[in-house]
Formats: structure tokens, C-alpha cells, sequence
């Protein structure tokens, strides 16, 4: 299991990487399922509802994007540690590359 103790970038490991999207996920419920219980009393009748629901949409679908990005990387990380020469360092194709630094693109575009 070393793969798992990888530097990914930085000094985040890949352990660390799948920890985050773990962690993220587990708090995103907690977070949509407090913001629901918060809204439902404000919900009165359907028009209401028509405003207060593609709030909840958006917000969800925004860190649904974001998990997304973090497993995207996260896959190019594993695939890379997969193909690591015997020296030490990492191959990834082109193809890879432009995932990763798109995927990375992407991230700071959502911030």
C-alpha cells in the first residue's frame, strides 16, 4: 500500500487526496441536509418553493462539480503512480497531461 503514501503535489500524499474527497462528501450531506431543514419552514406554498429549490440545486450541483475535479485528479494521480519507472519518476502521456492540467484549470476557476 506505499502507492497510497505518494506525494501527489506539494505535501499532500495520495491518501491525503482520497481522504479530502471522502471527507468533502461526508460534509456536503451534512451541509444540504441542514440547509433543507433550514428552508422548509420559509416553503409555505408552491411558489415558494419554485424560488427556494433551484437555490438548493445550484448549491449542490456547484460541490458536485467540485468532487467531480478532485476524483478527476485523483485517477490521473493513480494512473501515473501505476506506470512509475523504476528511477523514481512518474510517465503520464500527453493525453494525461492536458486531463491533469485541465482539471487543475478548472479548480481555479472555482475558486
Amino acid at each position: 500500500m506505499s502507492q497510497f503514501d505518494n506525494i501527489v503535489f506539494g505535501k499532500k500524499k495520495f491518501s491525503d487526496l482520497l481522504e479530502e474527497i471522502y471527507n468533502n462528501q461526508q460534509k456536503k450531506d451534512k451541509q444540504v441536509t441542514s440547509l433543507i431543514n433550514e428552508l422548509k419552514p420559509l416553503i409555505s406554498d408552491i411558489g415558494d418553493a419554485t424560488l427556494v429549490v433551484p437555490l438548493i440545486k445550484e448549491y449542490m450541483d456547484i460541490s458536485v462539480k467540485n468532487d467531480d475535479i478532485l476524483i478527476k485528479m485523483a485517477a490521473l494521480a493513480q494512473r501515473a503512480m501505476q506506470t512509475q519507472m523504476a528511477d523514481g519518476t512518474l510517465t503520464i502521456t500527453d493525453e494525461e497531461k492536458d486531463q491533469l492540467l485541465s482539471a487543475m484549470n478548472e479548480l481555479k476557476g472555482d475558486k
